[in-house]
């Protein structure tokens, strides 16, 4: 893939700094021990965040601004790495869905960077481009219907908008059927080994639950 981060995105947040994944995957309807870790993270949270501090967490808090300065307000659509945490914190379940989006989810709330996950062989061209959502602009997030993503961070093939920081879209999402995989990770917080570590965490993961080597990553 290449990416393309876009002056009206550098222009609200000069420090970005992402990260892309590529692997071969094999995925699965389930994982009990993707979904042990996953509780053990769980209980870390609620013993030590609370729905407040939560939005202290850096990447969190960044992404927040960037929300704001793009003109959307953050507490209505929530960065999906806040929401998720959210909802561990209020005692609900994270949501299972299959053991590639369910890893996503995981390393999501561990690094607090809202994270994108897509079935590559869905896009449109070779390019994905990083830009703003705009008026009127169609865009169908996944379980959500249409949404709103005027003001929001949205990433874009040649046929249009295919993930935001609160959604990905139901054109290019993760199926049992997915083959081959691309997992942006946005740094809006701008810490490049961070964002570094987040994509090898993905990666180590991939190797443990998905039958695949991990791929390669760059940052962009």
């Amino acid at each position: 893939m290449n990416i393309i981060v876009s002056p009206e995105i550098s222009s609200v947040c000069p420090d970005f700094v992402g990260a892309c994944v590529e692997a071969e995957v094999q995925n699965t309807p389930f994982s009990q021990p993707l979904w042990d870790a996953i509780h053990q993270q769980e209980e870390l949270f609620r013993g030590t965040l609370t729905t407040e501090s939560l939005k202290q967490i850096t990447s969190i808090a960044a992404t927040r601004r960037v929300y704001k300065a793009c003109g959307k307000d953050p507490s209505r659509y929530r960065p999906a790495s806040e929401a998720l945490i959210r909802r561990v914190l209020q005692g609900k379940a994270l949501y299972q869905i299959d053991t590639l989006v369910d890893l996503i989810n995981l390393a999501s709330i561990v690094y607090g960077y809202s994270i994108g996950g897509f079935d590559a062989s869905k896009f449109v061209g070779d390019t994905l481009t990083l830009g703003i959502g705009r008026e009127g602009e169609p865009y169908e997030g996944i379980g959500r219907g249409m949404i709103n993503i005027h003001g929001l961070p949205v990433y874009r093939d040649q046929q249009g908008g295919v993930g935001t920081p609160t959604s990905d879209n139901e054109r290019t999402k993760i199926t049992l059927q997915t083959r081959h995989l691309v997992v942006l990770i946005n740094g809006y917080d701008g810490c490049r080994d961070r964002v570094s570590d987040n994509a090898r965490y993905i990666q180590q993961l991939l190797q443990r639950y998905c039958h695949s080597d991990g791929g390669h990553f760059f940052l962009y």
